[in-house]
């Protein structure tokens, strides 16, 4: 009795021709997702050294060529570089005529929508915006990570099922997001998870200073359940002095930050500020006990560094 196998990606027939051009740390993770689903990578543009040893690591044998020659060699070409440089690159494109009819173009910022590509559109290209919800290594592991991974995507009306498409193809979670929302989006991931990398590493640097010899086998289990609860239950989640309305707790966590680590004082009063306000709004702190909580946070700014 025979078994089915399935076939391997290798031997599948490409369907489209891909090309990188920016070999950060996103576009040749795309691009590996990509010819696992049968695509055929065949270009790729990298200027530094760390570019280059990343195209040459996640697509070996793919030949490093500049961005025009990319272009002309792809069906599907992924713009992976950063924000700044995408409107002039893009621009700088379609004016050398590089952009061919009927090319799918996809930048993968988070911050600019379809519209960032309408240079491209007006040469005939099929423009997509598909943003992964995801922080990239430059390494093999990013390409396991893209399994389940969102994908903020944003395409005229006409392509939204392509885009959706590519994302599942990658192994990614398509997420609708409106043109004008894009810049609210990204904020809102920032937020999170850039953020939180600040976050974490200053409680690992006072950890430290109060003598923890392993602060991030301290840290992970109890950030892990915060993280957990926060994702399921939101505001509901909040625990601390701060939601409890402990003020002389805060206050001592004051006095011992701006003796100890005063650069991290901003900061905690921002945060302590902005849990205070939900915990409030939420029930979860007693308006009695907010007045002597929030006159420790405003007296927390005296002597603050500037």
């Amino acid at each position: 009795m025979s078994t089915f196998q399935q076939p391997d990606p290798k031997d599948r027939p490409a369907r489209l021709s891909v090309g990188v051009v920016g070999a950060g740390r996103v576009g040749p993770a795309l691009a590996a997702s990509l010819q696992l689903a049968g695509h055929r990578p065949v270009a790729a543009s990298g200027v530094s050294d760390a570019s280059r040893r990343r195209a040459e690591l996640m697509l070996p044998d793919v030949p490093l060529v500049p961005p025009a020659e990319v272009l002309e060699r792809a069906d599907l070409v992924l713009l992976t570089v950063p924000d700044d440089t995408l409107p002039s690159l893009v621009e700088g494109l379609a004016e050398t005529g590089a952009v061919r009819p009927g090319q799918l173009l996809v930048h993968t910022s988070g911050r600019y929508g379809a519209k960032v590509l309408d240079p491209a559109l007006r040469a005939g290209a099929l423009p997509l915006a598909l943003h992964p919800a995801m922080t990239f290594t430059g390494t093999p592991v990013d390409v396991q990570r893209l399994a389940g991974c969102s994908f903020g995507v944003t395409a005229p009306e006409e392509l939204r099922l392509a885009a959706e498409a590519l994302v599942i193809e990658m192994g990614g979670e398509p997420e609708w997001i409106a043109e004008e929302m894009r810049p609210l989006y990204h904020a809102a991931l920032a937020l999170g998870a850039n953020h939180l990398v600040t976050l974490v590493a200053q409680s690992m640097e006072l950890l430290r200073a109060a003598g923890v010899e392993a602060p991030d086998r301290m840290l992970g289990p109890l950030l892990g359940a915060a993280l957990d609860n926060a994702l399921r239950s939101g505001d509901a989640a909040l625990t601390g002095p701060v939601a409890r309305g402990d003020a002389g707790t805060v206050a001592a966590h004051v006095t011992e930050l701006r003796r100890h680590a005063p650069q991290t004082l901003a900061g905690y009063l921002a945060m302590a500020r902005a849990t205070a306000d939900r915990a409030l709004a939420h029930g979860l702190l007693k308006p009695e006990l907010a007045e002597d909580l929030l006159g420790v946070l405003a007296n927390g700014t005296e002597g603050e560094p500037r």
